[in-house]
């Protein structure tokens, strides 16, 4: 957790909406004060003054008083445990506070638009103000424009503004005119909520007709299974229905693609952006492929993760990604990020030998409802495999087959080869903390981790914290770390993307990358993200099958050969951008899909 505290705030006199150019921020989660001299309190100038600036709440933390601390930051650097730090915000004086929490919490500054007839998208950092912005725009939080002593005075916020879109908006929301519906980010919640099947939640918003046609239109399989029971993507493909069901103007929805695969994405895709053209959407996606697709205008969110977040101006959704990649946002002469996203015009390729690190035979495996047959086939030394395909076809079985977890009824696999597996669903255990389970790894080289793994995934303030307080995306991180940490020749990832933002996606492909390279080692990595596969993957294996009944595994293919196998069955065409060599989705029955289509190249012309 973490508080803020504010430094050289700047009132506006009209509305008293604090502006702010400079934030501290207390990282509570690192904070000892049992193990500490309270430097802060101790070397603060003016505290020694008799100025009580530093005070002490009952956790025996420090509390810093925005009004009287002077920013000179000695506090930073005297803290022990590096539970403080002090961000200096772009110096951007159109944006004000819309939202503050509390004191010492997160505030967002500025808001997306909604636009008639349009998808709207919002990416950015995970703890950038994204999923804020969606409980403004429906009405569960009122604006409290920085004051956060008051839950939000509504005509407070109409005045704040006034002669703008946002206004109406508010005021429609207010009066009751605007029927909002929302798409929530944590479908695994849906089942603690409501009791009864799949067709049971659909019907409470939707006739049996349109209940059975929208079950047809995205090939909903569950219907009649009790919720509790549905895995993550049928809970997605769920909520997605229902929010489609419900007669609304504006469709608010949050992390759409979440637990589902490509060819999931993809048809959910081309029902939200065909609900767009008539009505007010805004999404929320960490897949750029798909938030490209979908999204007509982009507003890109940026900030410090759970400290502030910072809405910039709308741009062409085209124009907003290659920003986004390029992290440095032209419009606003601000850079977002140290680093670009560069995609190569070719797939990676690595400089690996011509030899077999790994060789297995076909394979069977056979459980109650479920078979899979995977054909032989081989990863060279030095290569990264992507493995691709429908959800429950048996990507995730065959990678337990690799790792020695789960043994084949059929061809078993000799495994001389020593492999390090990170599976896809990830247990904390309880009272572990993230730098002593990392520093456990057999093999530990400290100057190895701090350098290619620690810096570049940002895992320095999470080293001191317990594991069952992680965040979903923060635990993704330390997991991958761990695998990488471990001596391997063989590393295998199963879907290292989830809960990750589209920034920390590709950090996590560069650093898996790198690190093959380093070791000269070899990867086969699960995931769904294109982009992500795109970038990490030398060749492809492919599975495709009747999902939950029966999956076929086939390849190992080189990259364009896999990539057009397994888009032809999606039926969907590829392209590259030809400013940044990041793939687009073209647009169906387009004049450059159907010209693709018909040379058979869906994996980028050449």
């Amino acid at each position: 957790m973490k508080r803020l505290l504010l430094f050289t705030p700047r009132l506006t006199a009209e509305y008293g909406i604090l502006s702010v150019t400079r934030i501290a921020v207390l990282h509570e989660d690192l904070c000892q004060p049992k193990n500490c001299q309270n430097e802060c309190h101790n070397f603060c100038p003016p505290v020694r003054n008799g100025i009580e600036v530093i005070t002490w709440l009952k956790n025996n933390k420090p509390l810093i008083s925005e009004e009287l601390c002077i920013g000179c930051g000695i506090c930073i650097h005297k803290c022990p445990f590096d539970a403080i730090s002090i961000i200096n915000l772009p110096d951007d004086r159109d944006k004000e506070i819309v939202h503050r929490y509390g004191q010492n919490d997160f505030r967002l500054f500025g808001i997306p638009k909604p636009q008639q007839g349009k998808v709207v998208g919002l990416l950015g950092a995970n703890g950038t103000g994204k999923t804020t912005a969606v409980s403004l725009l429906s009405g569960d939080l009122i604006p409290n424009l920085g004051d956060w002593k008051i839950d939000g005075e509504p005509l407070k916020v109409l005045d704040y503004f006034a002669g703008t879109e946002l206004q109406s908006h508010f005021k429609a929301i207010q009066n009751g005119e605007m029927k909002v519906v929302v798409k929530p980010q944590y479908v695994d919640q849906i089942p603690k909520i409501f009791e009864g099947t799949l067709r049971n939640l659909l019907e409470k918003v939707g006739t049996e007709k349109e209940v059975e046609e929208i079950a047809k239109e995205m090939k909903l399989t569950s219907l009649d299974t009790i919720l509790s029971k549905l895995s993550g993507g049928e809970l997605q493909k769920g909520a997605i229905a229902a929010t489609l069901l419900k007669k609304a103007d504006l469709y608010l929805i949050d992390e759409p693609s979440s637990y589902l695969d490509i060819e999931q994405r993809l048809l959910i895709s081309k029902l939200i952006k065909k609900m767009g053209m008539e009505k007010k959407v805004i999404i929320v996606e960490h897949d750029l492929a798909i938030l490209d697709f979908i999204a007509e205008e982009l507003n890109i969110l940026y900030g410090k993760e759970n400290a502030y977040g910072m809405v910039a101006k709308t741009l062409a959704t085209r124009n907003g990604i290659n920003s986004y990649l390029e992290g440095h946002l032209k419009e606003e002469n601000i850079r977002i990020r140290d680093n670009k996203i560069k995609f190569l015009e070719h797939p990676p390729r690595s400089s690996w030998k011509n030899q077999a690190l790994t060789t297995w035979p076909k394979m069977k495996k056979k459980y109650t409802n479920f078979s899979l047959e995977v054909d032989e086939g081989e990863i060279l030394q030095g290569q990264v495999l992507g493995v691709v395909g429908k959800n429950a076809t048996g990507k995730t079985t065959f990678v337990k087959m690799i790792a020695g977890v789960e043994k084949p009824d059929e061809g078993g696999v000799d495994m001389k080869t020593v492999v390090a597996y990170k599976p896809q669903y990830i247990e904390a255990e309880e009272g572990s903390i993230v730098g002593d389970v990392l520093r456990s790894v057999k093999g530990f080289d400290e100057q190895f981790f701090s350098s290619e793994i620690e810096r570049p995934m940002s895992l320095t303030t999470l080293m001191d914290r317990e594991m069952s307080s992680l965040s979903g995306g923060e635990l993704q991180r330390v997991a991958i770390a761990e695998c990488l940490l471990k001596e391997a020749e063989l590393y295998l990832l199963d879907e290292p993307s989830a809960y990750l933002d589209a920034n920390q996606r590709m950090i996590a492909a560069r650093t898996i990358r790198r690190v093959m390279e380093h070791k000269g080692c070899s990867a086969l990595v699960v995931d769904h993200d294109v982009y992500f596969i795109d970038y990490i993957s030398d060749g492809i294996i492919l599975f495709e099958g009747e999902s939950g009944k029966t999956g076929n595994m086939f390849g190992p293919y080189k990259m364009r050969k896999g990539m057009n196998e397994f888009l032809k069955r999606v039926g969907v065409t590829f392209r590259r951008d030809k400013n940044t060599h990041r793939p687009r989705i073209n647009n169906p029955e387009s004049r450059l899909d159907r010209l693709q289509k018909e040379k058979g190249e869906y994996y980028y012309p050449d």
